[in-house]
């Protein structure tokens, strides 16, 4: 059976670092013309715009995208995501991968790899990627999410923490104690279902203690699978730096 699959792209005009991300040029196409073109070449069957604001989708709409225009009150980019199901009637077993409208540089492997991850794996609602951490500072960096998953490739656990901690803290961290550090992509498949009832569920202490929404569906007993990436993402835009950089690698 071939893989079927839905691409969400949420974006939102209001930034407090960048106002207006979504619109900002690159290469003569908005920012996010480049993520919508990059979710087009996947094996998607449909590829969705999810906004609150006229500009965007005017913007979206002339270069031919399919928009939704979603509440402007949602807490999070999830909640986004569960009103594009409803306002479509996707089925519940249906997937959804959500790519984030500042992320222009994403292979578009990653896209039917997570969704890939998720069709396999029947139990869960969700699933994620992850990439082998390589250094002492990066499992030490709070802005690096890191995972720990069981023998079958399910979280246990997300944090901002070093996870697994080392008691042994004096331990020299060579390649091999390296291996059992993930770092977590911020990459998803969901299943309609899951997306459903996510908006139904009050936050938890611990997804408001490390600030990452997918604790929540671990707090509910979510099943959350995690596969190691076959490629390393571009990287983000968050900031008019990251704009230039990003500029730099799509131009070239």
């Amino acid at each position: 059976m071939p893989l079927r699959f839905k691409v969400v792209i949420p974006a939102r005009y209001a930034s407090s670092r960048f106002p207006g991300k979504p619109l900002a040029d690159i290469c003569g196409k908005t920012m996010l013309q480049h993520v919508y073109e990059c979710a087009q070449k996947s094996a998607a069957e449909q590829v969705v715009i999810a906004t609150d604001d006229s500009r965007i989708e005017s913007v979206a709409k002339q270069f031919g995208a399919d928009v939704c225009m979603t509440s402007a009150d949602h807490p999070t980019g999830t909640d986004r995501l569960a009103e594009v199901c409803l306002k479509y009637n996707w089925h519940s077993d249906d997937i959804v991968v959500n790519l984030q409208g500042d992320e222009p540089l994403t292979p578009v492997e990653l896209l039917n790899q997570v969704a890939k991850n998720l069709s396999a794996h029947e139990k869960a609602g969700m699933a994620t990627l992850s990439t082998q951490i390589k250094s002492i500072e990066e499992i030490n960096d709070p802005n690096i999410v890191k995972v720990v998953s069981d023998a079958q490739g399910y979280a246990l656990y997300f944090s901002r923490a070093a996870i697994p901690f080392n008691r042994d803290s004096d331990v020299d961290y060579s390649n091999e104690l390296l291996k059992n550090y993930h770092r977590h992509l911020g990459i998803y498949a969901y299943r309609v279902a899951f997306l459903n009832a996510y908006a139904d569920m009050e936050p938890c202490a611990l997804e408001s203690l490390e600030k990452l929404e997918q604790l929540r569906a671990l707090h509910n007993g979510i099943a959350i699978h995690v596969q190691q990436a076959c490629c390393l993402p571009g990287p983000g835009i968050d900031t008019p730096e990251d704009l230039v950089t990003a500029a730099k690698l799509i131009c070239k």
